[in-house]
């Protein structure tokens, strides 16, 4: 069990954790991830660690749409926003990349969830590892990180 399923069966968070074999050659780790479980692209979210005005915070948009800076910036209320450095990354949520879960991260950081998470009524993210995600609902998504809702997506 990851970090991040733990975290969801400890807030009682009804959820369904999906293996896939990952293949180490693929990169797009949300699209390899909807093929695995057959599911809609849209409805699988990639978590982005990003730096607002300097510090760590948390994106959760579909895998198939690019996410704008200046919007994440301004979903925050901040001036600026820009990709944090993947070790750095690593080392705040305690996951490897293509495998950082909203959930049970090292440090909570403040998060926002991309407006389109209410068009399903299940979405998938990380579950913590490359090769396994967990579907939950939007609702539980939102209420577990503790996260805004607005639109990110370029």
């Amino acid at each position: 069990m990851t970090p991040a399923v733990r975290a969801l069966v400890e807030a009682g968070v009804d959820h369904v954790v999906a293996e896939y074999g990952h293949d180490p050659a693929r990169t797009d780790f949300g699209i390899e991830a909807a093929e695995a479980l057959g599911v809609e692209p849209e409805s699988v979210f990639k978590t982005l660690v990003v730096l607002v005005d300097g510090a760590e915070s948390v994106v959760v948009a579909p895998v198939t749409c690019s996410v704008s800076m200046k919007a994440v910036a301004a979903a925050f209320g901040a001036k600026r926003a820009e990709m944090c450095p993947p070790d750095r990354a690593e080392r705040v949520t305690g996951f490897v990349v293509g495998g950082i879960s909203p959930f049970g991260q090292r440090r909570s950081s403040p998060t926002v969830v991309d407006e389109t998470v209410v068009l399903f009524d299940r979405v998938y993210v990380s579950g913590g590892r490359r090769g396994v995600d967990v579907g939950v609902s939007p609702n539980d998504l939102v209420a577990v990180t503790r996260a805004v809702v607005a639109p990110v997506t370029a």
